[in-house]
C-alpha cells in the first residue's frame, strides 16, 4: 500500500470567551472578507478605477451579507432540503459548517444589484470591479472545509491521499483540491486579466468560466452528497449541474464583452 496522509486532527472551536465561541471555519471566513477589503482597497487606488475608499467598504459589507444568507439558504434548499423540512431549525446552524457556493452567487448578485442602485452603477461595473477578490474567500473556505473534516473526495490510494478519522482508507482531499484551483489558480488568472482596463462585463464571465470549469472538474474525484447521490450516469453531481450553467454564461458574457468593447473604469 502507498504511503498516506494521517488527517490531523484538528479541535474545531478555536478559542471561547464567555458565551462566544469562535470556530475555525467562521475564522476562514473573518479572514476572507478582510483580505478582500484590503485587496479592494488596493485596486481601488488605481487611476483607471473610480471608486471611493467608502463605496469599498460597503460593497465587502454588502457582499458578506450575500455570500452568508445566499450560501446557506442555498446549501440547505440544495443539499438538505429534506433535512430542512423536517427540521427547519438547521438552516440557522451556520457553525455547523454547510454552504453552498452556487446560493451564495445568487445571494451576492442580488445584494450587488441593490448596490448598483443605490450607487448610481451597473451591475456589471460592481461586478467586475469585486469579481477579482472573490476567489481568496473562496479558497479559505475550503481550508474551512478540510479543518471541518467535511466533503472529502472519492477513496484514493494516491501518496496525498488523506486518512479522515473513522475512515480505514484514503480519500482524495477535495476540498485542497479546490483550495487551489478556485482560490489560489482562480485569484491569479483574475487579478492578472484585471490589472489593466478590461471591456465591460468580461472579468465577471470570465470568473464564472473558470469557476465553472474547475467545479465541474473536481466533482469527479469528490463524492456526492449521501443524500442526494449521483443524478444521471453514475457521475452527474449536483455541483456539475449547477456548475455547468456558469461555464455556458460565463463563456458568453467575455464572447459578448469583446464584440461590444466597451472599456470602462470599474
Amino acid at each position: 500500500m502507498r504511503a498516506m496522509i494521517a488527517y490531523p486532527e484538528f479541535e474545531p472551536v478555536l478559542f471561547t470567551l464567555g458565551p462566544l465561541k469562535l470556530r475555525w471555519y467562521g475564522l476562514m471566513y473573518i479572514i476572507g472578507f478582510a483580505l478582500a477589503w484590503w485587496l479592494a482597497t488596493v485596486r481601488a487606488q488605481r487611476e483607471d478605477i473610480n471608486w471611493t475608499r467608502e463605496q469599498v467598504s460597503d460593497v465587502i459589507f454588502y457582499g458578506a451579507l450575500g455570500v452568508i444568507l445566499g450560501g446557506r439558504l442555498g446549501y440547505v434548499l440544495f443539499y438538505k432540503f429534506g433535512d430542512f423540512i423536517r427540521e427547519p431549525a438547521i438552516i440557522y446552524r451556520v457553525w455547523e459548517g454547510g454552504m453552498s457556493f452556487h446560493g451564495g452567487l445568487i445571494g451576492v448578485i442580488l445584494v450587488f444589484w441593490y448596490f448598483s442602485y443605490r450607487h448610481k452603477k451597473s451591475l456589471f461595473e460592481v461586478t467586475d470591479f469585486i469579481t477579482p477578490m472573490i476567489p481568496v474567500g473562496l479558497g479559505l473556505g475550503r481550508i474551512g472545509n478540510f479543518i471541518n473534516n467535511e466533503l472529502w473526495g472519492k477513496p484514493s490510494d494516491l501518496p496525498w491521499s488523506v486518512i479522515p478519522p473513522g475512515a480505514t482508507q484514503g480519500l482524495h482531499p477535495s476540498q485542497l483540491y479546490q483550495a487551489f484551483l478556485e482560490g489560489l489558480v482562480l485569484f491569479l488568472i483574475l487579478w492578472t486579466y484585471s490589472s489593466r482596463p478590461r471591456p465591460l462585463m468580461s472579468i465577471s464571465g470570465l470568473f464564472l468560466l473558470c469557476y465553472g470549469l474547475f467545479r465541474f472538474g473536481v466533482e469527479f474525484v469528490r463524492s456526492p452528497d449521501a443524500d442526494i447521490g449521483y443524478l444521471a450516469f453514475g457521475w452527474v453531481t449536483m455541483g456539475q449541474v449547477l456548475s455547468l450553467p456558469m461555464v455556458i454564461i460565463g463563456g458568453a458574457m467575455v464572447m459578448l464583452a469583446y464584440r461590444k468593447q466597451r472599456v470602462i473604469s470599474s
